[in-house]
């Protein structure tokens, strides 16, 4: 009876944070973030790595609130989506330790890229995307940060998909063209994950 008892409370937890609750948003994340941070933390190794995991776990959630069923499993859901941000993460890596060793960026001294933080480098690009027209950034966020296609943008924005085209070519444009050429790393950064 306790279980039916939990699941039916979820359920308006749900509900509720789909219409905008911060209460509902608050208590979920009390119920799950110790969870979500241990599951981190058992890939990742590392305490700060595993709270950006959690952030952004429920960063997701608020910004898909709208979209949630009443009848989801918010648990699987939640894990889900933190086992795709961990993927991230080790893609990520992978592939900027494969480019550094690969000796295509041989004019970098190792000091430089000893010095490379992702962190920073995100941040810098992030800054240059604020300072796009708010749809182009949308357009931008969602294709490069959230991962969704063309398609999948055009379908969630009513727009068609030659103007989200459009949108990213001009973003791409724009940051290829404001890039500091002194930030190695952001340059960097631009050409693995970005283009």
């Amino acid at each position: 009876m306790a279980k039916y008892k939990e699941i039916e409370d979820e359920e308006r937890l749900v509900r509720n944070l789909s219409k905008g609750n911060i209460l509902a948003f608050n208590t979920l994340y009390k119920a799950y973030s110790g969870r979500l941070y241990r599951f981190a933390n058992g890939y990742l190794r590392s305490d700060e790595e595993a709270e950006e995991v959690v952030q952004e776990v429920f960063t997701v959630l608020w910004e898909k609130r709208s979209e949630l069923k009443h009848e989801l499993s918010l648990k699987s859901y939640l894990f889900t989506i933190a086992f795709n941000i961990i993927k991230k993460h080790f893609r990520s890596k992978i592939y900027l330790s494969g480019y550094l060793s690969s000796g295509i960026f041989s004019d970098l001294d190792m000091n430089t890229s000893d010095k490379i933080d992702y962190d920073s480098m995100h941040r810098y690009v992030r800054e240059l995307v604020e300072k796009m027209p708010e749809r182009r950034k949308e357009i931008f966020i969602k294709s490069r940060f959230e991962g969704l296609n063309i398609r999948e943008i055009a379908e969630e924005l009513g727009i068609s998909r030659k103007t989200v085209e459009n949108q990213l070519t001009a973003a791409l444009k724009f940051l290829r063209e404001n890039l500091d050429r002194e930030f190695i790393p952001a340059v960097l950064f631009f050409y693995l994950f970005i283009i």
